[in-house]
């Protein structure tokens, strides 16, 4: 979680068109006093997919104490490797689920 020493330094909701999914793609990333990135939040949302979870059909954060993904409203712990490795991670599943033919 976030504190006292740590801010946010991004924000960002990105609209998918149709073709590309039909929802939002969000990053919230916090980082403290020497840059070093401390809570993160990144999530596809399409609430016409799923309506749990405020829409997240997928995501990853380490809201809670621990690193976690979603899908569909089921949490599982992940490995922490570093933020870079959960941003590939989200990647190739937000890929992948695209390529489904699932959005």
């Amino acid at each position: 979680m976030a504190d006292s020493q740590s801010y946010k330094v991004q924000d960002v909701s990105t609209r998918l068109a149709n073709k590309r999914g039909n929802g939002i793609l969000r990053r919230e990333v916090w980082v403290d006093g020497k840059g070093k990135v401390v809570r993160y939040n990144l999530a596809y949302i399409n609430h016409d997919l799923f309506q749990g979870d405020n829409g997240r059909v997928l995501g990853y954060d380490n809201a809670h104490g621990f690193h976690h993904r979603h899908y569909k409203g089921k949490v599982e712990a992940v490995a922490f490797r570093s933020f870079e490795d959960i941003e590939a991670r989200f990647e190739a599943d937000w890929t992948a689920f695209r390529r489904k033919g699932k959005t």
